[in-house]
């Protein structure tokens, strides 16, 4: 288990949103610590919260929106802090908060690709619920498509809960706890380098099988890379889109 990945994203929605600098959609390639772009739906984040955890350098590029579908990058390397994340470079799409039972469907599609050196990192979407609003976040639901290098999810026994087929992929459902949040994570047992599906499905298995209420606010979707090490990395999103109804 390695608690940073679990800090990594609950930092990057906190961090990114208290500290971030947000720039024109014509300034398509970021390096800044807190650097942001928003373009249509999406705000495409750098958010490089951990990088005094180690040596490196992170840029990141906006490519286009068709549509509804982004295409984006982010190229990094970083050494040592072997078993801290460096950044949380994801794109976060803006949503109406309302009820897990209010959400019909989220459809979602991605497809990436990841080139480099020795590259220890995941590809993952992050979710927030709360029972309130504008509550602080009492769950965290994460769908890991790669674990790449020995990343790995936080998880209360180190070993999958369950292993539910969702969207056509069997996962390995991790479970545990950060103070008072309780943190589930789907992680596939290879990369998916092209998903598509709704994520809807996975907050329905959650209220079925594993007690997470239907009344929870559903407040944020990331979907992004935590890089630990590597070099040359590049990280290419060649289509990303997510709409709500």
């Amino acid at each position: 288990m390695k608690l940073s990945i679990f800090i990594a994203a609950f930092a990057a929605e906190t961090m990114a949103t208290r500290h971030s600098e947000a720039l024109e959609p014509r300034d398509t390639t970021i390096c800044g610590q807190w650097d942001n772009v928003k373009i249509g739906p999406y705000t495409v984040y750098q958010d490089l919260w951990g990088m005094d955890s180690g040596t490196g350098s992170q840029c990141t590029t906006v490519g286009s929106l068709s549509g509804t579908t982004l295409s984006w990058s982010t190229s990094w390397s970083w050494s040592g802090g072997s078993s801290n994340v460096k950044s949380f470079a994801n794109v976060v799409t803006d949503i109406t908060v309302a009820q897990l039972s209010s959400f019909k469907s989220i459809p979602s599609t991605w497809t990436w690709s990841y080139t480099g050196n020795s590259i220890v990192a995941d590809v993952a979407y992050d979710m927030f619920t709360s029972s309130s609003s504008g509550g602080s976040a009492e769950y965290e639901v994460m769908i890991w498509l790669a674990a790449l290098g020995g990343a790995g999810p936080i998880s209360s026994t180190g070993s999958p809960i369950a292993t539910p087929t969702i969207n056509g992929v069997t996962w390995k459902l991790y479970s545990g706890y950060n103070g008072a949040m309780h943190v589930f994570s789907f992680v596939a047992p290879s990369s998916v380098q092209s998903f598509k599906g709704d994520l809807v499905s996975f907050f329905t298995y959650l209220e079925s099988s594993q007690g997470m209420p239907s009344s929870q606010y559903l407040q944020s979707i990331g979907a992004g890379t935590e890089p630990f090490t590597g070099s040359n990395a590049v990280f290419t999103v060649s289509a990303f889109s997510l709409t709500t109804s």
